[in-house]
């Protein structure tokens, strides 16, 4: 099957309708929704760091529904092993072979919370397929497929018990920034919005 070309146009206006879509769940936060975007039209990963409560999962699981894109969600804790991340191979009896089972990295967007609480050698697994688009595990490589992007987020507070990532590490990312909280206005069209429709969860 042949790619499709867009034009600049068409792919302006494609992502003014996702951001639409987006705010349907996200209300207030246009310039950081629209930096995120770029960051994936960049084919690039982007790591959020800024307070909890801010809406930093819903905005990742947004974007994932707005753009029909696969979707996981890791919580990084300092028990987290690498084959937690990447999958492992598991002996099948039936058969008296190794399997593999792929593990949450195997997705389109991944979303990575709180990154800085796993041990170095969970991030490195991670920020291994950040840069190679692939993973190997125990000398079988596994290509990840096309798009493969993190939304990683991290709290500036409570770094007791976390592992800072470093500069070589944090250069994966392509952009890094906060959400910062909601204006008095914004968070009085959120209570609205909620109660017209009586339900927590939107579908985007």
């Amino acid at each position: 099957m042949a790619a499709t070309t867009l034009t600049i146009e068409e792919v302006g206006s494609l992502s003014e309708r996702v951001l639409d879509e987006v705010e349907r769940a996200i209300i207030g936060k246009r310039s950081p929704l629209e930096l995120i975007l770029l960051g994936i039209l960049a084919d690039g990963h982007v790591l959020l760091e800024d307070y909890p409560g801010l809406a930093k999962t819903l905005i990742a699981r947004s974007f994932a529904q707005a753009t029909t894109l696969q979707f996981s969600r890791i919580q990084f804790t300092p028990d987290l092993m690498p084959s937690d991340v990447t999958g492992s191979s598991i002996f099948n009896q039936r058969n008296a072979e190794f399997e593999f089972r792929p593990g949450p990295i195997f997705t389109n967007l991944l979303l990575a919370d709180e990154i800085n609480r796993a041990p170095p050698k969970t991030q490195a697994a991670l920020l291994e397929a950040m840069q190679e688009r692939q993973v190997t595990i125990e000398g079988t490589t596994h290509p990840l497929e096309r798009p493969f992007l993190v939304l990683a987020t991290q709290n500036p507070i409570e770094y007791e018990g976390t592992y800072p990532l470093p500069e070589a590490q944090l250069d994966r990312f392509i952009l890094r920034f906060g959400v910062g909280y909601p204006e008095r206005d914004d968070e009085w069209h959120l209570l609205v919005r909620r109660m017209e429709r009586e339900v927590d969860e939107i579908e985007l």
